[in-house]
């Protein structure tokens, strides 16, 4: 926790809640930082968490990777389409995004067309696993940030 109050320069509520599970918080922290440390680039891996934060309605995670979203300068276009659910304006970030909800919608077994269109935009097999890592993380993370009813902390506040 404190590794994560000294990055962020507050502990996040969110962060506080998961540590009851001392387990839960370490594995996603962990779970996470593999996730950072993909071949997919960073507003494709954003992607993928905003896919699963809005699928999940998870206030707190679509809050908080907005305000990451904007530190790395993606347009309010993108960030706005990626909150709604709704068609991306970049063509290869909207692949990932249906790759994404594919991959989850069948448990994995996205049909060959899906695949397919994911890696003429670019992406390769191994990103397609890094996607199903992301939705591990994400899943984790929204799931129990419900569950504890996770606030908005007002450093974030004008990301909700």
């Amino acid at each position: 926790m404190r590794a994560v109050a000294g990055h962020q320069g507050f502990l996040p509520a969110p962060v506080a809640r998961l540590a009851s599970s001392p387990e839960l918080l370490d594995g996603f922290l962990k779970i996470s930082a593999i996730f950072e440390s993909t071949t997919l680039d960073p507003l494709s891996r954003e992607t993928v968490v905003m896919a699963i934060a809005t699928r999940n309605d998870c206030h707190v995670c679509v809050a908080m990777h907005t305000a990451k979203l904007t530190g790395l300068g993606a347009s309010a276009e993108l960030i706005a389409a990626l909150r709604e659910q709704r068609e991306l304006p970049d063509e290869r970030l909207e692949a990932v995004r249906q790759f994404t909800l594919a991959a989850v919608a069948t448990s994995g077994a996205v049909a060959d067309s899906d695949m397919d269109a994911f890696l003429a935009h670019g992406y390769t097999p191994r990103n397609a696993l890094e996607v199903v890592l992301g939705i591990g993380a994400y899943t984790m993370s929204t799931l129990a940030n419900r569950l504890t009813g996770a606030p908005i902390d007002p450093q974030l506040a004008h990301f909700a």
